[in-house]
């Protein structure tokens, strides 16, 4: 269920509908200003933070792998790509998010280091 709450999320914010990202989260949501720093908390700040982000950037975030830690706690990695307004690729690489879900929905995302990947045998 988790994994389907998460794919409807980033659906949403690549298309920028934020409305349909913020029926997935809880009432007191905890958000990372990724390119801010600090959080925001709660759907209000959260539009208000993702509101001025589109407005001086173009990140796209396309989920490629998930990672349940935990009955709450979920690791996505992400390939992200950010771009100016005027198109130009400012970043383009896969970090790590991670997800506490409570009550069926996101209660928290943080930035998180992507698992290691298994050496070799």
């Amino acid at each position: 269920m988790g994994i389907e709450l998460l794919r409807a999320a980033y659906t949403a914010f690549n298309a920028r509908d934020i409305d349909a990202a913020l029926v997935t989260m809880t009432s007191d949501v905890a958000w990372p200003k990724a390119f801010k720093g600090g959080f925001v908390r709660g759907p209000e700040e959260v539009r208000a933070y993702w509101t001025e982000q589109w407005s001086e950037i173009d990140p796209h975030v396309e989920p490629v792998a998930f990672y349940p830690e935990d009955a709450d706690r979920i690791l996505v990695e992400v390939h992200q790509v950010v771009r100016d307004l005027a198109g130009t690729v400012l970043a383009d690489d896969h970090v790590g998010h991670r997800f506490t879900l409570a009550h069926g929905l996101i209660q928290a995302m943080e930035v998180a280091p992507l698992p290691s990947p298994a050496p070799n045998a």
